[in-house]
């Protein structure tokens, strides 16, 4: 059993902040959590959307999903089929980055994006995810939770993913602090780190609007380009 790989588990988040590529960097596995139930509607919910900047401040943009019943599970999400919420999308980002620096060098990543012709919507956010993974030239070793088959709930659940990936330390976000029970990760000799994340500053558009950090990774792309982005992320500047 390996015990010094490091391994994250997240569900697919839609278009994620710079934190959640913050913590791929460090981890040899990423475990795609698509089966835990899908939850929207709430302030804390960023699965299906997230932020970018315009000259008022902060605007969300976010997937359009089928109506399912509570409890469903991310992979079982339908999206919308009609296609209008992808035009919105790509007209958001054309109205407020079209003069961002490097908004030829994105524009055509997210335009085979949204070119896609997949009607899940786990399919779809994880495939966001993946663009950017290529972008920010991170590559971990990606397992996912239906082929794991995970049981229990909270922290059963990912001590048993861990023991399924065979591995031992298992890195964290502070998000699950408020459910975390570190007699059951000690009784199955499981090392929790923590991630610790300080946000980056870099250049962004709209700077009498002041910088707002926290939004999707989308705006240090647009912003400072690939290559700039890759040495920022890892804290090069």
């Amino acid at each position: 059993m390996d015990r010094e790989k490091i391994v994250v588990i997240h569900q697919p988040d839609f278009m994620p902040y710079l934190g959640f590529f913050d913590r791929l960097l460090k981890a040899d596995i990423f475990v795609v959590l698509e089966t835990a139930q899908y939850v929207d509607g709430t302030s804390r919910s960023w699965m299906s959307r997230d932020k970018i900047k315009t000259d008022r401040g902060e605007q969300w943009f976010k997937v359009c999903v089928q109506k399912a019943p509570r409890g469903t599970a991310i992979k079982d999400i339908e999206l919308v089929s009609d296609d209008k919420w992808k035009k919105n999308n790509l007209g958001l980002f054309h109205q407020h980055y079209r003069k961002a620096p490097y908004y030829k060098e994105i524009l055509p990543y997210l335009e085979k994006l949204y070119g896609g012709d997949e009607t899940l919507f786990w399919d779809f956010s994880f495939n966001s995810i993946k663009m950017l993974l290529e972008l920010f030239d991170i590559h971990p070793d990606i397992r996912f939770a239906s082929d794991i088959k995970p049981e229990g709930k909270n922290n059963d659940m990912i001590v048993d993913i861990m023991n399924k990936v065979g591995c031992k330390t298992y890195l964290s976000g502070t998000g699950a602090a408020d459910y975390y029970d570190e007699e059951v990760y000690k009784k199955a000799g499981i090392n929790v780190i923590w991630q610790d994340f300080s946000h980056p500053v870099y250049p962004q558009q709209y700077e009498e609007v002041g910088f707002i950090p926290y939004l999707s990774s989308l705006d240090l792309l647009f912003n400072c380009g690939i290559e700039e982005s890759r040495k920022i992320i890892r804290g090069i500047q």
